[in-house]
């Protein structure tokens, strides 16, 4: 014999079975159909913010993005002013908000949710940065594990930068339904 689906009561709770009388809930009399809203709604807004997939072509604008951004800072602004130079720890601090700022870019400009693009794109970047930054360095030296934390922790802004942008995208949160 086959089970019919139960509805459950989000107000009380109560296991109902269908049909049931004039859509109400047999335990405290709640309407079902406001019920259903209320969870397509709530699913709505939970699936507003989900990942829907990799796409490639968001991958290449913010690997090209990240990559662009961090030469131009960490390498090519000391050409420009001798005074700056980001060598050992002074490039990877400076590489950490220039990732940030990258995953907030791509998570303003990116139609729909892609949270995923940018970090793998940083990540690229982030390891032959790290490892230029550790093999030219002089003065200020620093442990290669820090370039890996340092490295680790500027993947973790970039996500934090592309969810903000996400979210300034998206505009706030749709209010809760009482």
């Amino acid at each position: 014999m086959a089970q019919t689906e139960k509805i459950i009561c989000s107000s009380c709770g109560f296991a109902n079975t269908p049909p049931l009388a004039n859509s109400r809930c047999a335990s405290c009399g709640a309407r079902v159909e406001d019920l259903k809203q209320q969870t397509q709604k709530r699913e709505e807004i939970e699936r507003r913010f989900r990942q829907e997939g990799f796409s490639l072509v968001w991958f290449g604008i913010a690997f090209a993005v990240m990559a662009v951004m961090t030469s131009a800072l960490v390498m090519g602004l000391p050409i420009v002013i001798p005074l700056l130079d980001f060598e050992g720890s002074a490039g990877m601090l400076v590489s950490i908000p220039v990732w940030f700022l990258g995953g907030l870019l791509i998570g303003l400009i990116s139609p729909g949710r892609t949270y995923i693009e940018p970090i793998v794109a940083v990540f690229l970047v982030a390891v032959p940065t790290a490892f230029v930054l550790h093999l030219n360095q002089t003065v200020k030296t620093m442990p290669a594990f820090m370039y890996i934390l340092m490295s680790a922790l500027g993947v973790l802004f970039t996500l934090i930068g592309s969810y903000l942008g996400e979210r300034i995208q998206l505009g706030p949160p749709a209010p809760a339904s009482e």
